[in-house]
């Protein structure tokens, strides 16, 4: 069984951290408070994140869905410095995404000839699993915001009055901690909300950056394992109460 973490807080405001089990009971993890703190144990240690928690005592068992409807759980990554914590982005990584950049930017001269967009795209697909030792194509990168961007789990994606539209987009995040060493430590993966605002990258390509400075959410779990081999999925959008299927 893959181990999940999140966070919350609990009824009388104390944060914890908790595992999920795979029926969705939560037990909680003692001795820590932040996901950040036990992956920093787990580092110095040297003994994994699964094989920290494994180690440490599991307390009372806790109700995720009552805390999410309630709002008290949180990111599962956050820092007493929101400044320290970057949110980033790696584009064209997945078809839809490939497909709909590469109709923006099709040369209208030679619609046969691959886009830059398509190119980088392909690059990924060839590239973008190196083996062991191996280095990969590099993927379009892009900056979010820092921390302070963040918005928790089930919680409100606002948008600044100048925005032209405000789009969700589920992603795969990669959560990532910085080591004593200097190395970055994978701690697992989330879903996310990157949201964005696609009208404005619409305008122009290199507008992108731009569009891409908005808040986001991830979480509510940590998966610390690696990921399946094939992630399909489908985007839900709620208008005014009717929720629609993309």
């Amino acid at each position: 069984m893959a181990l999940r973490l999140l966070q919350l807080t609990l009824h009388d405001g104390q944060r914890a951290v908790a595992a999920v089990q795979d029926d969705g009971s939560a037990t909680l993890v003692s001795g820590f408070t932040t996901i950040y703190a036990l992956a920093a144990e787990a580092i110095a240690s040297g003994r994994g994140l699964a094989n920290t928690v494994a180690a440490l005592a599991i307390g009372p068992v806790t109700d995720v869905k009552l805390a999410l409807s309630q709002g008290r759980v949180l990111s599962p990554i956050d820092h007493v410095d929101p400044a320290h914590m970057w949110m980033t982005g790696t584009g064209l990584s997945h078809l839809g995404s490939a497909e709909g950049r590469d109709k923006m930017h099709k040369d209208l001269n030679d619609p046969a000839k691959d886009t830059d967009s398509m190119k980088m795209f392909k690059l990924g697909l060839e590239r973008g699993k190196p083996q062991v030792g191996d280095r990969g194509a590099q993927p379009e990168w892009f900056y979010k915001g820092s921390g302070a961007t963040v918005v928790a789990p089930e919680g409100v994606l606002g948008a600044p009055d100048f925005a032209l539209d405000g789009s969700e987009e589920p992603e795969i995040v990669g959560v990532y901690l910085i080591g004593p060493d200097g190395q970055p430590w994978r701690i697992g993966f989330a879903l996310s909300n990157e949201f964005s605002d696609h009208v404005l990258e619409r305008q122009n390509y290199l507008y992108l950056a731009h569009s891409k400075l908005r808040p986001s959410s991830f979480g509510p779990e940590i998966l610390i394992d690696e990921l399946p081999s094939d992630i399909r999925g489908a985007s839900r959008i709620r208008r005014g109460g009717e929720i629609i299927w993309e």
